[in-house]
């Protein structure tokens, strides 16, 4: 069963997720348009190949953050089993003399 702060730090990790991979998409799109304008107007220049350069490496870190964020979502879709009775009750009782 996840503790509290687990669940705090997955909850803070997935919000951050969505911040970056946002970030990177519109990396993506601006490197894709800098990268289209570039290839039209100096096609095969230094200035291309580096915006076709940028455009891979902002699509490759969207691509990370995704997966990572599928997989915390997907972590935390799965919740343990609900048991009738909680860990507390269940523990063992001392006497004290």
């Amino acid at each position: 069963m996840a503790s509290t702060t687990d669940r705090v730090l997955s909850l803070r990790a997935v919000r951050q997720l969505r911040r970056v991979r946002a970030f990177y998409a519109g990396g993506v799109l601006l490197w894709a348009v800098l990268t289209a304008w570039t290839g039209w107007q100096l096609p095969g220049s230094r200035q291309m190949w580096m915006s076709a350069l940028l455009l891979a490496v902002f699509s490759g870190l969207l691509l990370t953050a995704s997966l990572w964020l599928q997989r915390l979502q997907a972590a935390g879709s799965q919740r343990p089993a609900h048991h009738a009775a909680s860990p507390k009750a269940t523990a063992p009782r001392h006497a004290h003399a």
